[in-house]
């Protein structure tokens, strides 16, 4: 039988699907893109205010944070790009949780390809359509749904829940870093991505690197006087595609069956030549590295490294023009639990309690801001949320209105069974 407080919490949940939506559709008409995230922070905001949390609001200081060890970010400042923290104060004597959600999202890409404005927030067939809405504002919706099923209907928790909404995610995690040095610190914390309701304990981390090529610059007339970059790139990149083909035979972890490639090495962008009658003389490949949960970033350049210096060995050009790794930009730490941790059982038992089905555990295919709570805050933490990953960061994203209410269920029950309550229906203490 279920529990009456978490009855109660599961019932205000379904009768307030609809303000739900009200509020997803507000926070994904905003474009909160990098640098523009302040009209849906302040949504946010508003939102903390009427649930009585203790807000922190404040502008990351990039001069406190650029000479932290995980501060890998190339913005020159966070002007107007705030950061929210809300606290929901416990009675005492419960475990404390963070509940971590981002407020920025990647741009919308080609326009052509989406049926409807990217900002629109329509919603039709049981779905909300719009950047953001599986990554992951719908997550943060089912975060603010959750802790609203619990105050508004009486039920206070032992320990403290500290909601986040941080920028920076898709940048690399400067949002949750600051927090992290700010001091919000929790006994755990769960980050609702867009795992499709599944359990991800585990997270890949990435980095991104640049490759440079160079040739011999001649007259396209008689190309045979030169070396073409672009010719030697295609090397280059099968021989990038070997190493990724010899680090993923490595990945055993059955967390990974139904992944095809564990930790991806992908190239994004190729740049070179300057002129189509000359033979190019450079060329630049983009793109990014994954790393394992149990690798560490320094491990995995040295390998990349030190496998493209083996070039030569295919191409005896590579001997007198090696080609040129440099890492920049963003960085996504990886991050994992242990199967047996018990965040990671609380929130499987939440999961079966409220869904009456066993949740799927599996590791993610991307990185998150797991790894910066993990590493720079020493926080345990599990991902799990409402959306479709195949979703996120494609034309005419989308979420299902209940995934976001089901979710939102899931993380009540698991707040309850976390930080604790003062069960006075049964009686005794959880």
């Amino acid at each position: 039988m279920l529990d009456p407080m978490k009855e109660t919490a599961a019932a205000w949940i379904d009768s307030n699907e609809s303000r739900g939506v009200s509020l997803l559709k507000k926070l994904v008409e905003q474009r909160s893109v990098q640098g523009n995230e302040s009209g849906a922070q302040a949504i946010i905001l508003e939102k903390c205010r009427q649930l009585g949390l203790q807000i922190d609001l404040w502008e990351p200081e990039r001069e406190s944070l650029k000479s932290h060890p995980h501060f890998y970010c190339t913005r020159a400042h966070f002007k107007d790009s705030p950061n929210i923290a809300a606290v929901l104060s416990g009675k005492g004597g419960g475990k404390s949780l963070i509940l971590n959600g981002h407020i920025d999202v990647v741009p919308e890409g080609d326009l052509s390809r989406w049926e409807d404005e990217p900002y629109s927030a329509s919603c039709r067939d049981g779905k909300v359509y719009g950047r953001g809405t599986s990554d992951m504002k719908g997550g943060t919706v089912a975060l603010l749904m959750a802790m609203e099923a619990l105050i508004a209907n009486g039920i206070q928790l032992n320990g403290d829940v500290i909601f986040q909404s941080v920028i920076e995610e898709e940048s690399g995690g400067a949002g949750t870093l600051a927090a992290a040095v700010k001091g919000y610190k929790a006994d755990g914390a769960l980050i609702p991505e867009p795992t499709g309701m599944k359990i991800f304990s585990k997270q890949q981390g990435s980095m991104w690197f640049k490759v440079k090529i160079r040739g011999l610059s001649a007259h396209g007339g008689t190309r045979y006087e030169g070396v073409s970059a672009i010719e030697k790139s295609y090397a280059a990149a099968s021989h990038i595609k070997s190493l990724e083909d010899e680090r993923n035979k490595r990945i055993t972890d059955p967390l990974y069956e139904t992944v095809p490639i564990p930790v991806p090495i992908n190239i994004g962008e190729i740049s070179g030549g300057n002129w189509p009658s000359s033979v190019p003389d450079l060329v630049i490949m983009s793109g990014r590295c994954g790393i394992a949960p149990d690798e560490t970033a320094e491990s995995v350049q040295q390998e990349f490294e030190e496998w493209m210096k083996t070039l030569a060995e295919k191409d005896p050009w590579f001997k007198d023009h090696p080609a040129e790794v440099e890492w920049y930009g963003a960085r996504w730490l990886p991050n994992g639990l242990d199967g047996e941790h018990e965040l990671l059982a609380s929130l499987k038992a939440s999961f079966l309690e409220a869904s009456g089905k066993e949740a799927v555990v599996e590791a993610s295919p991307w990185g998150t801001d797991g790894g910066m709570l993990f590493h720079a805050g020493g926080v345990p933490t599990v991902v799990f949320g409402p959306g479709a990953t195949e979703a996120a960061h494609f034309p005419n994203e989308f979420i299902e209105v209940r995934a976001i209410t089901e979710c939102a269920k899931i993380i009540a029950f698991f707040l309850m069974d976390w930080c604790g309550t003062d069960d006075l229906l049964n009686g005794g203490s959880k």
